[in-house]
């Protein structure tokens, strides 16, 4: 069974559950010497008498157990197909992502990359009838996955993309849209998006003025800005099986988005600028409702196939746990109640 996690950057709420685990057993730890230190054997027998600590645990485990099932929702777990008839829109759409080392900037959990690969999964499951492409960018551009109907090889292309660093160095966003433009395969016009995931980092390759002359050819070009605009975000590097800093001149340095340069490039392509940011939107409604909209020609109806979302099950469960364990209770019953309970 294929199962497929989208968020996986929930994983670390786990840290959470772990720290309320603590606090559960260190608080039964603490109480228990509270007890040793203010009371007689006999004497806390008593004050305990009417508390069940096998109730207590059950509690714990039910509030425990409710959390971990609420961060599995979180995940956003998939499995099983469902098939889908759409209407064929027939868009041509270049995926143009930003591959430079600033793009594994921490600001955007887990990191920048990682979440263009996020949405541009988000984008796959909602498309339908539209061709697909990649290209990758940093000192130099590239087509990865040329246009195409196979959105399967559009997966295991984006399971391979990792950042890198090119011989001319930073990121040459302009070189990359105007490779787009070209790599498109037919002559017709209109009916053509770009999509550049980015955090805006540029070394002078004019970006603005490659987006205006897609928009000459009918190439409407959409911009994903990724990053924290004020703060920005370190760049873990690898050195000797240690995780550091990048650093120039003895200072680390910090990649910040650059929201204005993103918002000029979608100007001058009668495209749009997404401001993802640090936060996580939903891509594949924004394709839905900004991108192709009214870009497509109609054409035949197809069939799609869409893994079908089983988040609710776990929140469903997880809200079940913690019903019980608000109608449990600490105490024990009398020994009046458990004759009764007992006839």
């Amino acid at each position: 069974m294929d199962i497929r996690f989208n968020h996986l950057e929930s994983l670390n709420w786990l840290w959470a559950v772990l720290a309320v685990a603590v606090v559960i057993v260190l608080s039964y730890k603490a109480r228990k010497l509270v007890l040793k230190r203010l009371a007689t054997r006999a004497m806390a027998e008593r004050l305990t008498s009417r508390t069940s600590m096998p109730k207590r645990r059950i509690r714990s485990i039910l509030v425990l157990s409710a959390m971990v099932l609420m961060v599995f929702s979180l995940l956003d777990p998939r499995w099983g197909i469902r098939y889908q008839e759409v209407q064929q829109q027939g868009i041509d759409v270049y995926f143009v992502v930003d591959t430079s080392r600033s793009m594994l900037a921490e600001d955007v959990k887990p990191n920048r990359m990682l979440r263009s690969k996020q949405y541009i999964e988000d984008i796959l499951e909602t498309v339908g009838g539209d061709r697909v492409g990649l290209i990758t960018y940093a000192g130099q551009a590239a087509v990865t996955v040329p246009l195409t109907l196979d959105y399967g090889a559009m997966r295991l292309a984006l399971d391979e993309l990792h950042a890198r660093q090119g011989r001319r160095g930073g990121s040459m966003t302009g070189d990359a849209i105007r490779l787009a433009m070209d790599s498109f395969t037919d002559d017709v016009e209109d009916h053509k998006a770009i999509i550049v995931f980015s955090d805006g980092d540029d070394m002078g390759s004019y970006p603005t003025e490659a987006a205006a002359k897609a928009a000459e050819r009918g190439i409407s070009v959409f911009t994903v800005g990724l990053g924290d605009s004020i703060e920005g975000g370190r760049i873990p590097v690898e050195l000797d099986g240690q995780t550091l800093y990048l650093t120039h001149e003895g200072e680390e340095v910090w990649s910040k988005l650059d929201a204005q340069l993103l918002q000029d490039v979608a100007l001058a392509a009668n495209g749009a600028y997404i401001p993802a940011g640090t936060g996580n939107v939903d891509m594949g409604q924004i394709y839905d409702d900004v991108i192709s909209i009214g870009s497509g020609r109609t054409q035949e109806t197809a069939r799609i196939e869409q893994h079908v979302p089983r988040y609710q099950w776990f929140a469903a469960i997880a809200l079940l746990l913690l019903l019980v364990d608000g109608f449990m209770t600490n105490r024990r019953p009398k020994p009046a109640e458990m004759e009764v309970a007992i006839q």
